[in-house]
């Protein structure tokens, strides 16, 4: 498949992308920084982050594009979502709310500080990240859904400005 921008060829477009870590992880000394553990961060021991998708349903297609991304939660949803890490029935936890805290550079608007809710999901997967609905661009592909086209722009994107 050819990328329809620059005409390279690409093997395969991905349908998910994510970040290693919150994006103020990097904005802390790395001395300062307390723990980033797979799914989980804690800065200072009063910032606490939960990796979870946001997903966005692809126009005329089963698949789903996904973001995975990071959130600030309060002490109090982050030490209630270790708790219930490996328990049974976890889903059906209330949401959690939560601030955005991974930068998607590929949108015209910062994608920081957006008001989420934070969905448990069976153990074993990560959290579905709800955006507010606004009209931000990222909240209105979730709401929306997005082309193929558009994947591949992402995959282009990311790509070619690595």
């Amino acid at each position: 498949m050819k990328c329809p921008h620059c005409h390279n060829e690409l093997n395969e477009i991905p349908f998910c992308y994510g970040i290693e870590a919150p994006h103020y992880f990097y904005m802390v000394p790395e001395e300062k920084r307390t723990e980033l553990i797979k799914d989980f961060c804690v800065i200072d021991e009063q910032h606490f982050y939960i990796r979870g998708h946001i997903e966005i349903p692809i126009i005329d297609s089963t698949e789903k594009f996904i973001w995975s991304v990071w959130v600030s939660l309060s002490e109090e949803n982050f030490l209630r979502s270790n708790e219930l890490l490996d328990v049974e029935g976890r889903e059906n936890e209330e949401p959690y709310f939560g601030w955005l805290s991974t930068e998607l550079s590929i949108y015209p608007e910062t994608t920081l500080s957006l008001k989420t809710w934070v969905h448990t999901q069976k153990v074993g997967a990560v959290p579905l990240i709800e955006l507010e609905q606004t009209n931000h661009p990222l909240a209105v592909e979730q709401r929306e859904g997005i082309t193929m086209e558009r994947v591949k722009e992402i995959a282009h994107f990311i790509n070619h400005t690595e």
